[in-house]
């Protein structure tokens, strides 16, 4: 049978008639993969628990490595914004050690790195956080972890990986999302000249919106 898009017409204040698109199943978006959140999810929040990881407060240190602008939307399946939802990001720091007491490499931690943070997405379904760039460590490619918690409903958690990085094809996490939906995860990483940050990256999130 034949998709046809419906359209409705409004009728606005200004009394002209606005067309928007009701979206089809065939316009439906396709969900980011879930993963695992690993061993290094936070314990407990920093002291300084805020979308700004490369910055703790009361600290005159910045966190070593690439600094990041990563941003994007958390979104359900029909592209409609999903407003008020906390979003957790947590990755190693540019040593490749996680703020976590589990990690327990010899390698040395950066106390400029606040390892954690949150945000909440606004009216628009839009979340922004300043990092690093991530960095490998031992067995696992860069990644990002990300958690979402909508409201009375389960946590979805996955993880950002960057686009065209090589260590990525010998990564288990990586290689077991199947490789058509590879790219809802991976994430390009824009080189920008300004002076406070080094790079850009933008991705949405699209979640399957039911109750936990």
């Amino acid at each position: 049978m034949q998709n046809i898009t419906r359209r409705k017409f409004v009728l606005t204040s200004a009394g002209l008639l606005a067309v928007y698109t009701v979206p089809t199943l065939s316009a439906l978006r396709p969900l980011t993969p879930r993963q695992t959140p690993g061993p290094f999810y936070p314990k407990q929040p920093p002291l300084d628990n805020d979308n700004n990881l490369v910055q703790v407060a009361g600290s005159d240190t910045s966190a070593q490595g690439q600094i990041t602008d990563l941003y994007g939307r958390v979104l359900d399946r029909n592209g409609h914004p999903l407003d008020g939802v906390r979003v957790e990001i947590w990755q190693c720091d540019n040593n490749g050690r996680y703020h976590h007491p589990n990690d327990r490499a010899r390698r040395p931690l950066d106390p400029g790195f606040q390892g954690s943070g949150h945000t909440v997405t606004d009216s628009e379904g839009r979340y922004r956080f300043r990092t690093i760039h991530p960095v490998p460590y031992p067995g696992r490619t860069p990644h990002i972890h990300v958690a979402v918690f909508p409201e009375g409903r389960a946590p979805f958690v996955t993880q950002f990986y960057v686009a065209g990085e090589a260590k990525n094809a010998d990564d288990f996490l990586y290689r077991a999302i199947p490789q058509e939906r590879r790219h809802l995860v991976s994430v390009d990483f824009r080189s920008v000249e300004l002076s406070d940050v080094q790079w850009m990256a933008e991705k949405d999130i699209v979640l399957e919106v039911t109750p936990a």
